[in-house]
Formats: C-alpha cells, structure tokens, sequence
C-alpha cells in the first residue's frame, strides 16, 4: 500500500487541524499471533501554534499502567511531516495524501530493564471530521512483533452524542 494512492479521499486528513484540542483514543496491542496483550485509553490535548502541533498523550492500560508521551509534529510542506516525541529515536516522517497518513519511525521501547528498539509502520486515516483509525505495525529486523489499532474520537463528537 503507498500512500499517495489515497490522494483525493476524503475527508482531507491535516493533523494539525485534527488534533488541535482535545482527543480521546481506545486502543489495543495484538501480537504477530493474533492474541490481544494489552488494552488502553488515551486522553489527548493537543495545540497547533502555526508551527509546531504539540501533543500531550496521557495512556492508561488495562492493567492500571500510566504513561505520559509528548509529540512535537512539524508539517515540513502540503505533504510532508516531521515528529519527535518521548522514546522516539531520531525523527519520525510522515507523508499525508487525502484521508491518510503514514508515519516510519524507530521506539525505543523498555523490556526487562532494557531499550529495545522497534520499528513501526504507522498509518491513520480519517472516516468522517470526528473519527480517525489508527493502525501500526510493529517489527525489529524485519520481523514483526504484533500491531496496535487505536480509534479517536474528537472532543466535540463526544458532547454532541451526549
């Protein structure tokens, strides 16, 4: 899959625009066996300052575990995206066409005390100006280790089903 095919699908995803307040994301990690390992929320806040969209994503996992990550996302031009976070080793890119983004990058990811790095092959894709479906593909040395699948839902989406 290349993610210029998606050019011209709509609805225009601009993450900048997306997530630029408040977002709230389920998600779940799956290993390469299909056997669901872990489940979680995440509470997003999100700014675009013109320049940089700064993300502060709060995870809570099924098992009571926290984590805190803060993205720095920079839109480089109409297509392209650069993105540091926490854990994040080097810079994550991005390339956005229509409704989808797709975003490399290499985490730094603590096992048994120990930082294993793990390269994801991350897409998103807008459903409606609400919505957006994550999925990533997790691997090291070419073989992969399992993927996650995350929903968000907008803020505002949320109130007005209230």
């Amino acid at each position: 899959m290349r993610v210029e095919d998606f050019q011209g699908h709509e609805p225009r995803f601009a993450p900048e625009v997306y997530f630029d307040g408040l977002v709230r994301a389920w998600g779940i990690f799956e290993d390469r066996f299909g056997r669901l390992r872990r489940q979680f929320t995440v509470a997003i806040d999100g700014n675009w300052d013109g320049t940089t969209l700064t993300l502060n994503e709060d995870f809570i996992f099924a098992d009571g575990q926290t984590e805190q990550r803060v993205w720095a996302i920079k839109r480089i031009d109409a297509n392209t995206y650069e993105a540091t976070a926490d854990n994040i080793v080097g810079t994550a890119s991005g390339r956005c066409f229509g409704n989808a983004i797709q975003w490399r990058y290499t985490y730094a990811l603590a096992i048994a005390g120990r930082d294993r790095h793990i390269h994801f092959d991350d897409w998103m894709f807008q459903q409606d100006r609400d919505i957006v479906v994550n999925r990533a593909r997790l691997s090291k040395w070419g073989i992969e280790l399992g993927s996650t699948t995350i929903f968000f839902q907008r803020a505002e989406a949320q109130r007005d089903a209230a």
